[in-house]
């Protein structure tokens, strides 16, 4: 792919020349590249769930960018130095789900008051955090959303019941973003 600069030839143009060519305008530079073709082969069963996937982004990020209140969110998370259009933002959002890092249970003895605390990315906004803990047994013991601490990637969930045994006991994190993928991890003492 070339990029060309201040062109007085090239400068401005868009579309396809001879079918092999394809020009395009992107933050005020001419992309020139060689024109797609489409396969002769007929899509795996992977390749066709990915376009539905991708399908199903594009639609989202269309119905978000009618939103004001949303569009000013995509809008904002742009990166300065970015030729990425809120819509791009939004599509990639879709496309990826929120990745947990760490859970952190050393600060969790089974005492009311107690805390877990769990780190998470997304690449664009992780809007919740749930945490769940079960017994060995798989029974209930307590689950509730965790708060977003002040450094903007750990979440903190307090422990409101008592857990008098920790053996065996399974924690599940569920993280989720704006377009409502969730990831799901799992720690057990």
């Amino acid at each position: 792919m070339a990029r060309v600069n201040n062109n007085i030839i090239t400068q401005g143009l868009s579309g396809t020349l001879g079918g092999t060519l394809v020009f395009r305008q992107v933050g005020g530079k001419t992309i020139v590249a060689t024109a797609p073709r489409e396969s002769e082969k007929a899509p795996s069963v992977k390749q066709l769930a990915q376009q539905e996937r991708f399908q199903m982004a594009a639609l989202y990020a269309k119905t978000q960018l009618q939103n004001p209140s949303s569009k000013a969110e995509y809008e904002a998370g742009r990166p300065a130095d970015s030729t990425a259009s809120a819509y791009a933002i939004a599509v990639a959002d879709f496309m990826q789900a929120p990745d947990i890092r760490q859970i952190d249970l050393s600060n969790y003895t089974g005492k009311k008051g107690d805390t877990i605390q769990v780190r998470v990315t997304d690449d664009f906004l992780v809007s919740s955090v749930r945490v769940r803990i079960e017994n060995g047994d798989g029974s209930l013991v307590e689950e509730g959303p965790a708060t977003i601490t002040a450094n903007g990637l750990d979440w903190s969930y307090t422990a409101t019941a008592a857990n008098a045994s920790l053996d065996g006991d399974k924690i599940t994190i569920t993280a989720t973003d704006k377009p409502g993928n969730a990831t799901v991890d799992h720690k057990t003492f």
